[in-house]
């Protein structure tokens, strides 16, 4: 099988490659995601629909799993980060209860609201 990929830009918004298997003259338009931090990504959810054939990634390399506005890794270069923050920086400079805020409403909490956040926490558990 050979296959010929293309880059094709429909719109500035609307990126997307192209698959082509030039044996069958199938294709697959695979879109180009984006995220908050790191390279963009190409989608190959419906390479196997639309080409009878799956990706071949030895240890996930170079493979995203999920989309999350929770966390973002980059094995490589040793970065692990939570809504943006580095995992070094909380851990050292923020409590168990400013963490948990965080991963839940998205943003350190200020004095007050860690106060009324760490007193709902224990009335409810």
């Amino acid at each position: 099988m050979k296959l010929f990929i293309s880059w094709v830009d429909y719109r500035m918004t609307d990126k997307k490659f192209e698959l082509v298997d030039r044996a069958t003259e199938r294709k697959a338009q695979l879109p180009v995601r984006t995220g908050t931090i790191g390279p963009s990504v190409v989608d190959v959810s419906s390479i196997n629909k639309d080409l009878g054939v799956f990706t071949y990634d030895p240890g996930f390399g170079m493979t995203a799993a999920t989309d999350s506005k929770i966390t973002y890794i980059d094995g490589d270069a040793g970065v692990l980060l939570y809504r943006g923050y580095p995992v070094e920086q909380l851990a050292q400079d923020s409590s168990f209860m400013e963490v948990a805020y965080l991963l839940l409403l998205g943003e350190l909490p200020s004095h007050k609201q860690l106060e009324e956040f760490g007193g709902n926490i224990r009335l409810h558990t």
